[in-house]
């Protein structure tokens, strides 16, 4: 199966031997995840990054039937920081393998082996600054805790829920626990 690659640039100019290069190497996901259908990768330069090492980023969203993963990567070069993202996203890949296909094969649930954070202070309110769209994909309770988790989202993810064929939202509670919100129309 041909994974469909998309490289998008910010900010910055694409040569043909970088295109063909992240292209070659993106493909390749593929053999680490078979369910792997789409990669998109953004490749972006920040001027106003304070450190020159993080004025590159490469970010790889990898999505699939039920797999949806991210990873972004900081270099003072474009190719360094693809290089780095690519092998954090195989690792990634590998992870979500093993835990979909082999199992951790002690019973525990999802919610009992994720790490509970330390709690941090009061954060200022701020204005939206970005509106976002996305594609939901369907899952159940346990499959969207863990996509919480492999994609990095602290506090909130939002979810097709098969089992109850409606939108909910799984969040991070103070006590560490997790909670889930069933939006009705009333």
């Amino acid at each position: 199966m041909a994974v469909e690659v998309e490289i998008y640039a910010r900010n910055l100019e694409i040569a043909d031997q970088l295109k063909d290069y992240v292209t070659k190497k993106a493909s390749k996901l593929d053999r680490y995840l078979n369910e792997i259908e789409h990669v998109r990768v953004d490749l972006s330069y920040t001027k106003s990054a304070r450190s020159a090492k993080d004025r590159n980023v490469a970010q790889i969203t990898v999505r699939g039937h039920k797999a949806l993963l991210r990873v972004e990567e900081r270099s003072d070069d474009i190719t360094a920081a693809f290089d780095t993202s690519i092998d954090k996203m195989q690792r990634q890949l590998d992870r979500f393998k093993g835990k979909h296909f082999h199992g951790r094969g002690d019973g525990r649930s999802a919610s009992d082996v994720v790490p509970v954070p330390a709690e941090t202070g009061r954060e200022k309110e701020q204005v939206v600054a970005r509106h976002k769209t996305f594609d939901l994909i369907p899952m159940n309770e346990a499959e969207a805790l863990e996509q919480m988790k492999l994609l990095g989202h602290d506090n909130f993810f939002i979810f097709f829920n098969i089992e109850t064929n409606s939108i909910n939202v799984l969040y991070h509670r103070r006590d560490g626990t997790y909670g889930l919100i069933e939006p009705r129309v009333g």
